[in-house]
């Protein structure tokens, strides 16, 4: 009897494939890469057009050897890794291992572990395409090049093992810049004025907002201004003087993309990317479900389409019928391309099946995976879904030549609203009470309620920010967000407090090296462009060597360059006058994985080490005694007193020497101005170069 054996990525899929092909099919696992660039070498042979050295992953060889006994056996081997480039290029990799050339071996993909998923692929074997396995490596040893050429500099530079990569350095550099963008902000000044209204007869009130004048909108920027108003408005009449009523739709969601299940799983579950993507892969791999056994219940997890399949299509339109009636399924026709292979893999990330909705699957999953696959689900069907609509109302309102309006919306049909809302879904609070306004009612003032705001600096990046920053500018792929934020994080370039992201004092010191020496690798644009190219590697249209060769020679000519300056500014060991309490050495600067550290110069002999407090040369505004540069436990910078904790002064921005001519308070470096430290003080100048 024939015997076929298929070999997938995780031994997580093999009980399940092997179920559903039956006792002719052998399943086997290959554990993900089997090989790569050796460790210890370049790995890349630039004097022979680029030629890539590989070699077996240490740990690999038993199941290289155990693969290689499946093989003999085999009749014919199926090649079933992930349906996406790295997956192609893992397939490449075991035919070459295995030594499959003159063995019957086909490619196949699947999009979701089913049953009718995994026979159908089986029908479209194919061969291995290149195109996709050349694009990996590209990629692969571009990352290569520039981790191993930069990283050298760096340990030279901050004499410690750090290290560089393509699409990291600029997701540093990014961060860093929002980081400057917030310590260079000023905040400014705005008032809002709200008139509380009635309408004759009616107990309720509502709440208005000043707008402007007859000649447009009004920005109130001082007390002095909102003043004025005020003292215009007293005595003044409010009359309504125009009322429309309309209506609006709001769209369903798209299916979700890996970026788009990345942020909102972590803007409603407070889940990390990493955890996001790792339970992705438990649910894209199977889940044992009580009477039917281990099935994966999601489609392949990094993808960047919203395509969907007819079927999947199909299936979701008319369990929606079903449950929600007919005006609740979507107008538009599918979405899918007619004629696409299974191997066309891409799709949204979707049920395997929207009939297993997770009320019937949740015994089955952990709490997380339930969350997680409760909010695939809704989304999947919320994206087959009708349009929700709502009635509007908006009103104009005259206090003599000054303008409020009022506006409002009420669902009247809820559509996908029915199973997915966000955050600014309206709720329309006020809509009923304003069914009794028409034009020239006249209205009665309650009460004028004055606020004062400051604006506010551009938010720091969160992990779910950052993945859309990175794909909006075509910066990394789905498979790359998730490691380039956990590496960041791991390296204590930056740190995450309270779901933000800050940069530590090491992520600085890389990223101005980085900038400074390597201004292309760190360029968005740049970036983006290699990622372009990659795809047309992908597609057929370009040589991946043509794009290693132009790459490589440019940043060997810069890594020269770099080399030289780092030996003009060769950083020694800054001695202090802090005296070491072993051994009476004068202590020295270091620095470790946290940033600068005081150490004995008498290693090993001596291992004394202290925390580096660096003195700004400012006195404490509270105590008077000197403020030290210090860090937080995760490493982002503050400015704190040197006697603390019997003082608690801290500031984030670096406190100036100077006092603030206006109110006598201290103030603070932002960017290149000073600032008064009392927001409602306001005081700002230039900062003295």
């Amino acid at each position: 009897m024939a015997k076929y054996l298929v070999i997938v990525e995780s031994p997580a899929k093999v009980k399940t494939i092997k179920k559903f092909l039956g006792k002719n099919y052998e399943v086997a696992a290959s554990n993900g890469h089997v090989r790569d660039f050796p460790k210890s070498q370049f790995g890349i042979d630039i004097e022979h057009d680029y030629e890539p050295k590989y070699i077996t992953i240490r740990g690999k060889g038993d199941i290289l050897a155990n693969l290689r006994k499946e093989v003999k056996k085999a009749d014919k081997v199926y090649l079933a890794t992930d349906p996406d480039r790295e997956g192609e290029a893992i397939s490449w990799h075991l035919s070459k291992a295995l030594k499959l050339e003159n063995k019957n071996v086909y490619r196949i993909s699947f999009n979701e572990i089913t049953k009718n998923a995994v026979k159908a692929s089986l029908k479209q074997a194919r061969e291995i395409d290149m195109d996709l396995v050349d694009a990996q490596q590209a990629r692969r040893m571009l990352d290569r090049m520039v981790g191993y050429r930069i990283s050298p500099l760096l340990w030279a530079k901050v004499k410690r093992g750090l290290s560089a990569g393509r699409v990291q350095s600029v997701a540093l550099r990014i961060i860093c810049d929002r980081e400057e963008e917030i310590n260079a902000f000023i905040p400014e000044e705005y008032w809002t004025l709200d008139a509380q209204l009635t309408i004759p007869g009616e107990k309720k009130s509502l709440i208005a907002k000043f707008y402007g004048d007859e000649n447009g909108k009004i920005d109130i920027r001082s007390r002095e201004e909102l003043d004025e108003i005020l003292k215009n408005l007293e005595q003044q009449t409010y009359q309504v003087l125009d009322v429309k009523r309309g209506s609006r739709v709001k769209k369903a969601p798209l299916p979700f993309t890996t970026s788009t299940l990345q942020q909102e799983a972590s803007k409603r579950l407070n889940f990390s990317t990493q955890k996001t993507m790792r339970l992705a892969q438990q649910l894209y791999e199977g889940i044992d479900i009580k009477g039917q056994g281990t099935v994966g219940v999601i489609t392949y997890l990094r993808t960047d389409s919203i395509r969907v399949s007819e079927e999947a299509d199909a299936a979701a339109r008319e369990y929606i019928q079903s449950e929600y009636g007919e005006k609740y399924v979507a107008k538009q026709g599918s979405s899918a391309k007619s004629g696409v292979k299974i191997q066309d893999a891409h799709e949204a990330i979707r049920p395997s099946d929207i009939a297993r909705t997770p009320a019937i699957i949740k015994e089955s999953l952990s709490r997380d995976q339930f969350r997680l696959y409760q909010l695939i689900w809704n989304r999947f069907a919320a994206s087959r879904m009708s349009n929700a609509e709502y009635e509007t109302i908006s009103v104009k309102i005259q206090a003599g030549k000054y303008r409020f309006h009022v506006s409002a919306s009420k669902i009247v049909f809820e559509g996908f609203l029915s199973v997915y809302t966000s955050e600014d879904d309206e709720k329309g609070e006020n809509n009923v009470l304003l069914k009794s306004i028409e034009k020239d009612t006249q209205l009665n003032v309650k009460e004028l309620e004055e606020k004062q705001h400051f604006t506010q600096p551009p938010s720091h990046f969160t992990e779910a920010s950052l993945v859309k920053a990175l794909e909006e500018l075509g910066i990394g792929r789905p498979s790359t967000y998730a490691p380039t934020i956990t590496t960041l994080l791991g390296r204590r370039y930056i740190t995450k407090e309270n779901k933000n992201l800050y940069v530590t004092e090491l992520g600085e010191v890389v990223n101005s090296i980085m900038t400074e020496a390597f201004p292309t690798i760190v360029d968005e644009r740049f970036t983006a462009n290699m990622e372009s190219l990659l795809d047309k590697v992908a597609e057929g249209n370009v040589g991946w060597k043509a794009v290693v060769s132009n790459f490589y020679p440019d940043l060997e000519d810069a890594v020269l360059i770099a080399e030289k300056e780092l030996e003009k500014v060769k950083i020694e060991d800054e001695v202090t006058d802090v005296i070491c309490d072993l051994c009476g050495r004068n202590m020295v600067i270091k620095y470790g994985p946290h940033g600068r550290f005081l150490a004995c110069p008498g290693f090993p002999d001596c291992r004394n080490t202290k925390p580096y407090l660096e003195k700004i040369g400012v006195e404490c505004p509270i105590c008077g005694k000197e403020l030290v540069l210090k860090k937080t436990k995760k490493g982002r910078k503050y400015y704190g007193c040197e006697a603390n904790p019997d003082c608690e002064f801290m500031s984030w921005q670096k406190p100036s020497k100077e006092k603030c001519p206006d109110c006598g308070g201290y103030m603070v470096e932002k960017g290149n101005k000073l600032v008064c430290a009392d927001s409602q003080c306001g005081f700002v100048t230039e900062k003295k170069k």
